[in-house]
């Protein structure tokens, strides 16, 4: 039992007492740092039942719990607020009690367990990941971390958008202007040779229409009159007749992009339970269409498209199939949908996916629920803000993309100089540095991006994410790689964790019971975490509690303390500190290092 819960139900037992009501939820909440005590308990909701002042009322419920629970100290009333301290004892107690355990604030799930199946990445292959891509990427690992944390069974997923004109945009330059590249022949990595393809379809592109247009069409009757355009949408009809050469050339262009793909995501620390391809499920979507067209849910226009009224449930029509049959990214989610609900008995379905696409995740549930679908309403689109370069935003189309690959070597770059400069790897060896400065610089990125508010759009400053002082992963990880280095130097004198538990009468400081107190704190942050699929949440407490612990190692001497059971007391807090970092941080799918 927490000490919260401890003390809201002796509240219960005090309004009983005092007053003759039954109480609901007591909540008790933090008390501020301008105030005595650790706990604050707002009596206005109990004023209709004690029929007296707020202050009054504070007052008497105080008495009662100063002389009933011995885990209460003192109290402060002040005006409808009472501050209560919490005995030392009891925070003693509470300290043996996270000794006793080692996954403190990680559940475990069972069979029984919910099953949330999390989308996440949906990268296309006509490029490399970029920025936009890593914040995906980052929340959608953390969040399955997360939830997993909170009990449930997960599915990582990843839909990778293999089909569709972009695509051939990429095969058709490669094809008039890749002179036979390849990855081995240019030692250039898959996906970004593929991206180039793209970027010079779209400078070709732009060179004909401005042509065009010099010719004295309007910008709208040149991209109907777009050879290079009337090419690519040729060679996507001609890959959905499953044309031999279209097709060759579409395996061996994608394939190059996979390695590629594969190569970032190893970097980048992410991983996926099940793949799924639009090439394999968009033709699902078509038959669901199909079927939705024959019970009335869709209708087909004079042109041959097909579309769904969405306008009484406060939508538009939505486009499902195009006029000459190509499909559509809806057409492609519901295939998706029906195979991935078709292998996995899944309970929740969570898709990682930015806010650009709010209203598709909307019109996507209603359609799933008219095609029959039981999961449709149900689906949670889990929308994040757009991640920007102080420079604003990025093309891929242009090449103004921040490549996440380069990004990363910048940030382990950034990592080395930094670390150099500031001295925190003298005296490793060389491979110990590389591996620390990968950890350090991989760690600031994720950090950065995994501390803001996912809903938010966020500008990624890479020189700031990689600071020893402030809000960033390099500060979290010096703390714990300091925390470390204490336990190594008492197990060389000596000194090491038994286990046995603490002596509940070894006296604290005010620090040590505010660090206790906030330990304690960890697994109801994982918990709001889950309920508000925010890794920010996880960050931020890391990044408060290293602070807390700064702040004792300041105060409170540890190796030197002459007092045994004080040593051993701040030696077992410290490593429970460490512990809550790196759980925490591993949340976030960020490695700590034992030394630094």
């Amino acid at each position: 039992m927490t000490v919260e819960q401890q003390l809201a139900a002796s509240v219960k037992s005090a309004l009983k007492t005092l007053y003759g009501t039954d109480a609901g939820e007591v909540q008790l909440q933090k008390t501020k740092k301008e105030f005595q005590g650790h706990l604050t308990l707002v009596v206005f909701p109990f004023l209709k039942a004690s029929k007296k002042s707020p202050e009054q009322t504070a007052r008497e419920i105080g008495d009662y719990l100063l002389r009933e629970e011995p885990a209460v100290a003192a109290y402060h009333a002040v005006k409808g607020f009472l501050n209560l301290r919490v005995a030392a004892r009891r925070w003693m107690e509470l300290l043996n009690e996270l000794g006793r355990q080692p996954r403190y604030g990680i559940c475990s799930p069972n069979e029984q367990s919910p099953l949330v199946m999390i989308e996440y990445s949906s990268p296309n292959t006509n490029k490399p990941l970029h920025l936009g891509h890593v914040r995906n990427n980052l929340l959608g690992y953390s969040l399955a971390e997360i939830l997993k944390a909170n009990g449930c069974r997960v599915v990582k997923t990843n839909i990778v958008n293999d089909r569709g004109i972009h695509i051939c945009k990429s095969m058709l330059a490669w094809q008039k202007w890749g002179g036979g590249a390849t990855p081995s022949s240019t030692g250039r990595k898959g996906d970004h040779l593929v991206g180039d393809c793209y970027v010079q379809f779209d400078r070709h592109y732009r060179e004909e229409l401005k042509a065009l247009e010099a010719g004295g069409l309007s910008r709208e009757e040149a991209e109907k009159q777009s050879s290079l355009m009337a090419e690519a949408r040729d060679m996507l009809r001609r890959w959905e007749a499953g044309d031999a050469e279209v097709v060759a050339l579409w395996r061996m262009m994608n394939g190059w992009v996979y390695e590629g793909f594969d190569a970032t995501y190893r970097q980048l620390g992410v991983d996926f339970d099940r793949i799924y391809y639009e090439s394999q499920t968009y033709l699902e979507g078509k038959k669901k269409v199909l079927e939705g067209l024959e019970k009335g849910v869709c209708y087909r226009r004079d042109d041959g498209s097909v579309w769904a009224d969405l306008t009484a449930d406060g939508l538009d029509e939505k486009l499902l199939l195009r006029s000459d049959g190509t499909s559509v990214y809806m057409t492609q989610d519901i295939g998706t949908a029906k195979l991935r609900f078709d292998d996995y008995p899944v309970d929740r379905m969570i898709y990682v996916v930015g806010n650009e696409q709010n209203y598709h995740f909307q019109a996507l549930s209603i359609l799933l629920d008219k095609l029959g679908f039981a999961f449709g309403r149900g689906l949670v689109h889990f929308s994040y803000g757009m991640v920007e370069l102080p420079e604003g935003k990025m093309k891929s189309r242009e090449g103004t993309v921040v490549d996440a690959d380069d990004l990363m070597e910048e940030m382990i770059a950034a990592a080395r100089e930094i670390s150099g400069e500031l001295g925190k790897l003298d005296g490793l060896s060389r491979e110990e540095a590389d591996e620390i400065i990968r950890i350090i610089g991989l760690g600031a990125l994720k950090y950065f991006i995994l501390k803001v508010d996912p809903r938010r759009n966020m500008v990624f400053h890479p020189k700031e994410s990689i600071d020893f002082n402030g809000n960033t992963a390099s500060f979290i990880q010096y703390a714990h790689a300091r925390i470390r280095s204490v336990l190594r130097k008492a197990e060389e004198q000596g000194w090491v964790l038994s286990g046995e538990s603490l002596s509940p009468e070894t006296p604290l400081t005010d620090r040590e019971e505010a660090l206790i107190q906030r330990v304690a704190d960890f697994a109801a942050v994982v918990r709001e975490a889950g309920e508000t699929c925010s890794p920010a949440c996880i960050a931020n407490y890391v990044y408060d509690l290293v602070r807390e612990y700064n702040q004792f190692y300041h105060d409170c001497s540890i190796l030197n303390e002459p007092d045994e059971s004080v040593r051993r007391e701040r030696l077992a807090l410290s490593a429970k500190v460490a512990e809550i970092i790196r759980s925490g941080m591993s949340l976030l799918g960020i490695e700590v290092p034992e030394r630094m």
